[in-house]
Protein backbone atom coordinates (compact mmCIF):
# COMPACT_ATOMS: atom_id res chain seq x y z
CA UNK A 1 0.00 0.00 0.00
CA UNK A 2 0.64 3.58 -0.65
CA UNK A 3 -0.21 6.35 1.02
CA UNK A 4 0.62 10.32 -1.01
CA UNK A 5 -1.19 13.20 -0.72
CA UNK A 6 -3.10 14.54 -4.12
CA UNK A 7 -3.44 17.72 -5.00
CA UNK A 8 -6.82 19.28 -5.80
CA UNK A 9 -8.72 22.56 -6.17
CA UNK A 10 -7.47 25.84 -4.80
CA UNK A 11 -4.21 24.26 -3.36
CA UNK A 12 -6.26 21.97 -1.90
CA UNK A 13 -5.18 18.31 -1.13
CA UNK A 14 -6.27 14.99 -0.10
CA UNK A 15 -4.71 11.85 1.53
CA UNK A 16 -4.75 9.02 -1.24
CA UNK A 17 -3.68 4.90 -0.94
CA UNK A 18 -2.69 3.15 -3.83
CA UNK A 19 -3.11 -0.70 -3.14
CA UNK A 20 -1.16 -2.36 -5.92
CA UNK A 21 -0.87 -6.31 -7.19
CA UNK A 22 1.89 -8.41 -7.35
CA UNK A 23 1.82 -8.35 -10.81
CA UNK A 24 0.69 -6.04 -13.72
CA UNK A 25 -2.67 -4.54 -13.03
CA UNK A 26 -5.35 -5.43 -15.17
CA UNK A 27 -7.41 -2.70 -14.46
CA UNK A 28 -8.06 0.26 -11.86
CA UNK A 29 -10.91 0.41 -9.09
CA UNK A 30 -11.18 4.10 -7.35
CA UNK A 31 -13.55 3.38 -4.23
CA UNK A 32 -16.14 6.77 -3.40
CA UNK A 33 -16.86 6.18 0.27
CA UNK A 34 -19.79 7.07 2.38
CA UNK A 35 -20.68 10.62 4.05
CA UNK A 36 -18.35 10.66 7.19
CA UNK A 37 -16.58 7.35 6.59
CA UNK A 38 -12.83 7.40 6.17
CA UNK A 39 -10.74 5.45 3.94
CA UNK A 40 -9.33 3.34 6.25
CA UNK A 41 -12.95 1.54 6.12
CA UNK A 42 -12.24 0.22 3.02
CA UNK A 43 -8.45 -0.93 3.85
CA UNK A 44 -9.37 -4.84 4.32
CA UNK A 45 -11.52 -5.30 0.95
CA UNK A 46 -8.91 -3.04 -0.99
CA UNK A 47 -5.87 -5.32 -0.05
CA UNK A 48 -8.29 -8.11 -1.27
CA UNK A 49 -9.33 -6.95 -4.32
CA UNK A 50 -5.77 -5.84 -4.97
CA UNK A 51 -4.68 -9.51 -4.46
CA UNK A 52 -6.92 -10.20 -7.48
CA UNK A 53 -5.04 -8.43 -9.58
CA UNK A 54 -6.47 -4.71 -9.17
CA UNK A 55 -4.91 -1.57 -8.40
CA UNK A 56 -7.59 0.20 -5.90
CA UNK A 57 -7.05 3.18 -4.99
CA UNK A 58 -9.18 5.46 -2.05
CA UNK A 59 -9.13 8.98 -0.75
CA UNK A 60 -10.54 10.74 2.04
CA UNK A 61 -12.54 13.51 0.87
CA UNK A 62 -11.65 16.95 1.86
CA UNK A 63 -12.22 17.74 5.59
CA UNK A 64 -12.36 14.15 6.07
CA UNK A 65 -9.84 11.75 7.69
CA UNK A 66 -6.10 11.84 7.46
CA UNK A 67 -7.05 14.81 4.66
CA UNK A 68 -8.01 17.23 7.28
CA UNK A 69 -4.41 16.96 8.72
CA UNK A 70 -4.31 19.63 10.97
CA UNK A 71 -6.77 21.91 10.11
CA UNK A 72 -9.37 22.47 12.27
CA UNK A 73 -13.13 21.19 10.56
CA UNK A 74 -14.26 25.12 11.12
CA UNK A 75 -11.86 26.30 8.50
CA UNK A 76 -12.73 23.69 5.90
CA UNK A 77 -14.33 25.63 2.72
CA UNK A 78 -15.74 22.62 1.14
CA UNK A 79 -18.75 21.60 -0.30
CA UNK A 80 -20.02 18.25 -1.98
CA UNK A 81 -19.32 20.00 -5.09
CA UNK A 82 -15.35 20.08 -4.00
CA UNK A 83 -16.00 16.43 -3.04
CA UNK A 84 -17.12 15.33 -6.87
CA UNK A 85 -13.99 17.24 -7.85
CA UNK A 86 -12.08 15.48 -5.10
CA UNK A 87 -12.98 12.37 -6.88
CA UNK A 88 -12.54 13.13 -9.85
CA UNK A 89 -8.82 14.02 -9.49
CA UNK A 90 -8.28 10.24 -7.65
CA UNK A 91 -10.26 9.32 -11.08
CA UNK A 92 -7.25 11.45 -13.28
CA UNK A 93 -4.53 9.77 -11.22
CA UNK A 94 -5.77 6.30 -11.79
CA UNK A 95 -6.58 6.74 -15.53
CA UNK A 96 -2.47 8.32 -15.77
CA UNK A 97 -1.61 5.43 -13.80
CA UNK A 98 -2.64 2.29 -16.07
CA UNK A 99 -4.24 4.63 -19.30
CA UNK A 100 -4.63 1.64 -21.18
CA UNK A 101 -6.62 -0.73 -18.62
CA UNK A 102 -10.55 -0.26 -17.84
CA UNK A 103 -11.29 1.65 -14.53
CA UNK A 104 -14.22 1.10 -12.69
CA UNK A 105 -15.98 3.11 -9.77
CA UNK A 106 -16.90 1.06 -6.47
CA UNK A 107 -19.85 3.71 -5.14
CA UNK A 108 -20.78 3.23 -1.55
CA UNK A 109 -23.59 5.16 -0.64
CA UNK A 110 -22.46 8.74 -1.39
CA UNK A 111 -19.44 7.32 -3.56
CA UNK A 112 -22.44 6.42 -5.83
CA UNK A 113 -23.92 9.50 -6.16
CA UNK A 114 -20.82 12.08 -7.12
CA UNK A 115 -20.19 10.62 -10.45
CA UNK A 116 -23.05 11.81 -11.52
CA UNK A 117 -21.33 15.12 -11.57
CA UNK A 118 -18.12 14.34 -12.72
CA UNK A 119 -16.55 16.56 -15.50
CA UNK A 120 -14.70 13.88 -17.39
CA UNK A 121 -17.35 10.71 -17.24
CA UNK A 122 -15.53 9.30 -20.30
CA UNK A 123 -12.53 8.28 -18.64
CA UNK A 124 -14.63 5.84 -16.71
CA UNK A 125 -15.47 2.13 -17.59
CA UNK A 126 -18.02 1.29 -15.01
CA UNK A 127 -20.00 1.91 -11.41
CA UNK A 128 -21.01 -0.58 -9.11
CA UNK A 129 -23.09 1.34 -6.70
CA UNK A 130 -23.08 -0.40 -3.25
CA UNK A 131 -26.12 0.12 -0.77
CA UNK A 132 -26.54 3.26 -2.87
CA UNK A 133 -30.02 5.52 -3.06
CA UNK A 134 -31.39 9.00 -3.15
CA UNK A 135 -31.26 10.23 0.34
CA UNK A 136 -34.92 11.92 -0.31
CA UNK A 137 -36.15 12.13 3.05
CA UNK A 138 -39.09 10.11 2.33
CA UNK A 139 -37.27 7.71 0.80
CA UNK A 140 -34.91 6.21 3.41
CA UNK A 141 -35.83 3.43 5.47
CA UNK A 142 -38.73 3.26 7.93
CA UNK A 143 -36.80 3.34 11.17
CA UNK A 144 -34.31 6.37 9.76
CA UNK A 145 -37.47 7.52 8.16
CA UNK A 146 -39.17 8.76 11.88
CA UNK A 147 -36.18 10.76 12.98
CA UNK A 148 -34.95 12.37 10.03
CA UNK A 149 -36.99 15.49 10.69
CA UNK A 150 -35.82 15.87 13.42
CA UNK A 151 -32.41 15.75 12.27
CA UNK A 152 -32.73 18.08 9.01
CA UNK A 153 -34.58 20.41 10.93
CA UNK A 154 -32.97 20.67 14.39
CA UNK A 155 -29.98 19.08 14.97
CA UNK A 156 -28.04 19.94 11.67
CA UNK A 157 -28.85 23.17 11.67
CA UNK A 158 -28.57 24.16 15.51
CA UNK A 159 -25.30 21.85 15.37
CA UNK A 160 -23.59 23.56 12.59
CA UNK A 161 -24.48 26.58 13.98
CA UNK A 162 -23.05 26.76 17.10
CA UNK A 163 -19.50 24.15 16.16
CA UNK A 164 -19.40 26.06 12.99
CA UNK A 165 -19.20 22.34 11.43
CA UNK A 166 -21.52 19.38 11.94
CA UNK A 167 -19.98 17.20 14.99
CA UNK A 168 -21.71 14.12 13.67
CA UNK A 169 -18.98 11.96 15.96
CA UNK A 170 -19.87 14.03 19.25
CA UNK A 171 -23.68 13.22 18.53
CA UNK A 172 -22.99 9.60 17.01
CA UNK A 173 -24.87 10.89 13.88
CA UNK A 174 -23.24 10.03 10.27
CA UNK A 175 -19.73 12.04 11.25
CA UNK A 176 -17.63 15.49 11.69
CA UNK A 177 -18.59 16.82 8.24
CA UNK A 178 -17.55 20.53 7.23
CA UNK A 179 -20.36 22.96 7.18
CA UNK A 180 -20.86 23.31 3.38
CA UNK A 181 -21.07 19.47 3.11
CA UNK A 182 -23.68 19.18 5.59
CA UNK A 183 -25.98 22.44 4.39
CA UNK A 184 -25.89 20.89 1.24
CA UNK A 185 -26.53 17.87 1.58
CA UNK A 186 -29.63 18.93 3.62
CA UNK A 187 -30.85 20.77 0.54
CA UNK A 188 -30.30 17.44 -1.48
CA UNK A 189 -32.11 15.19 0.87
CA UNK A 190 -35.22 17.44 1.40
CA UNK A 191 -35.99 17.66 -2.32
CA UNK A 192 -37.76 14.70 -3.74
CA UNK A 193 -35.15 14.99 -7.07
CA UNK A 194 -32.12 15.17 -4.39
CA UNK A 195 -29.18 16.06 -6.22
CA UNK A 196 -30.66 17.05 -9.22
CA UNK A 197 -33.90 18.87 -7.79
CA UNK A 198 -31.67 20.37 -5.36
CA UNK A 199 -29.25 22.17 -8.56
CA UNK A 200 -31.33 22.64 -11.19
CA UNK A 201 -30.73 21.93 -14.76
CA UNK A 202 -27.19 21.85 -14.55
CA UNK A 203 -26.93 19.01 -12.32
CA UNK A 204 -29.61 17.55 -14.99
CA UNK A 205 -27.33 17.90 -17.65
CA UNK A 206 -24.37 16.66 -16.00
CA UNK A 207 -25.46 13.16 -14.70
CA UNK A 208 -27.22 13.04 -18.68
CA UNK A 209 -23.64 12.96 -19.58
CA UNK A 210 -22.91 10.22 -18.15
CA UNK A 211 -22.45 7.08 -20.42
CA UNK A 212 -21.24 4.32 -18.64
CA UNK A 213 -23.02 1.63 -17.03
CA UNK A 214 -23.77 1.55 -13.85
CA UNK A 215 -24.48 -1.65 -11.20
CA UNK A 216 -26.43 -0.84 -8.38
CA UNK A 217 -26.45 -3.98 -5.54
CA UNK A 218 -28.91 -2.94 -2.61
CA UNK A 219 -29.15 -4.75 0.28
CA UNK A 220 -32.78 -6.05 1.83
CA UNK A 221 -31.84 -5.27 4.87
CA UNK A 222 -30.36 -2.08 4.69
CA UNK A 223 -30.95 0.14 7.65
CA UNK A 224 -30.71 3.42 5.65
CA UNK A 225 -31.43 3.02 1.79
CA UNK A 226 -34.45 1.33 0.38
CA UNK A 227 -35.11 -0.20 -2.55
CA UNK A 228 -37.34 2.44 -3.64
CA UNK A 229 -34.57 4.82 -3.10
CA UNK A 230 -31.54 3.42 -5.03
CA UNK A 231 -34.42 2.91 -8.07
CA UNK A 232 -34.71 6.72 -7.56
CA UNK A 233 -30.83 7.27 -7.71
CA UNK A 234 -30.68 4.97 -10.52
CA UNK A 235 -33.12 7.18 -12.60
CA UNK A 236 -30.80 10.40 -12.19
CA UNK A 237 -28.49 8.46 -14.95
CA UNK A 238 -30.78 8.42 -17.69
CA UNK A 239 -28.25 7.26 -20.35
CA UNK A 240 -26.42 4.85 -18.40
CA UNK A 241 -27.19 1.27 -19.13
CA UNK A 242 -28.20 -0.41 -16.01
CA UNK A 243 -28.23 -3.36 -13.47
CA UNK A 244 -30.13 -4.15 -10.20
CA UNK A 245 -29.51 -6.49 -7.97
CA UNK A 246 -31.30 -7.42 -4.61
CA UNK A 247 -28.82 -8.99 -2.38
CA UNK A 248 -30.76 -10.87 1.04
CA UNK A 249 -28.34 -11.99 4.41
CA UNK A 250 -29.92 -15.43 3.34
CA UNK A 251 -28.29 -15.17 -0.02
CA UNK A 252 -24.58 -15.22 1.48
CA UNK A 253 -25.55 -17.58 4.98
CA UNK A 254 -25.17 -14.80 6.82
CA UNK A 255 -27.48 -12.94 9.29
CA UNK A 256 -26.92 -9.32 8.39
CA UNK A 257 -25.53 -6.64 5.61
CA UNK A 258 -27.08 -3.91 6.28
CA UNK A 259 -25.67 -0.74 4.79
CA UNK A 260 -21.92 -1.10 5.99
CA UNK A 261 -21.54 -4.92 5.46
CA UNK A 262 -20.41 -5.48 2.46
CA UNK A 263 -17.03 -4.60 3.38
CA UNK A 264 -16.87 -6.32 6.24
CA UNK A 265 -14.18 -9.17 6.43
CA UNK A 266 -16.87 -11.66 7.44
CA UNK A 267 -17.93 -11.50 3.97
CA UNK A 268 -14.83 -12.38 2.08
CA UNK A 269 -15.26 -15.82 0.88
CA UNK A 270 -19.15 -14.76 -0.33
CA UNK A 271 -19.56 -11.40 -1.42
CA UNK A 272 -16.41 -10.21 -2.08
CA UNK A 273 -15.42 -12.81 -4.64
CA UNK A 274 -18.88 -12.04 -6.24
CA UNK A 275 -17.60 -9.26 -7.39
CA UNK A 276 -15.30 -10.14 -10.13
CA UNK A 277 -17.90 -11.48 -11.76
CA UNK A 278 -19.90 -7.77 -11.29
CA UNK A 279 -17.51 -5.98 -12.89
CA UNK A 280 -17.79 -8.49 -15.81
CA UNK A 281 -21.26 -7.71 -15.66
CA UNK A 282 -20.34 -3.90 -16.43
CA UNK A 283 -18.81 -5.18 -19.20
CA UNK A 284 -21.66 -6.97 -20.84
CA UNK A 285 -24.17 -3.84 -20.21
CA UNK A 286 -21.34 -1.75 -21.40
CA UNK A 287 -21.51 -3.85 -25.15
CA UNK A 288 -25.43 -4.41 -24.62
CA UNK A 289 -25.81 -0.58 -24.57
CA UNK A 290 -29.55 -0.18 -23.32
CA UNK A 291 -29.79 2.81 -21.99
CA UNK A 292 -32.93 3.03 -21.23
CA UNK A 293 -33.79 3.41 -17.58
CA UNK A 294 -37.15 1.65 -17.73
CA UNK A 295 -35.28 -1.24 -19.01
CA UNK A 296 -33.10 -1.32 -16.03
CA UNK A 297 -33.37 -5.34 -14.49
CA UNK A 298 -33.81 -5.70 -10.92
CA UNK A 299 -33.27 -9.78 -9.39
CA UNK A 300 -31.98 -11.24 -5.97
CA UNK A 301 -28.14 -12.58 -6.53
CA UNK A 302 -27.98 -16.07 -7.15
Amino acid sequence: MQSLRLPVEEGASIAVRRYLPEGTPHASVVIGGAMGVRQAFYEPFARWLAGQGVSVWTFDYRGVGDSLAATSLRDVDADLMDWARDYEAVIDAAKAALPQAPLYLLGHSLGAQLPGFLERPQQVDGLISIAAGSGYWRENAPRLKRSILYFWFVLVPLATRLWGYFPGRRLRKVGDLPRGVILQWRRWCLDPRYSVGAEGEAAARSYARVRFPVLALSMTDDELMTFEGTRSLLSLYPAAPQSLQRIAPADVQARRIGHFGFFREQFSQSLWPRLIGQLQQLRDLAAAQQPDVTHTTAHRMA
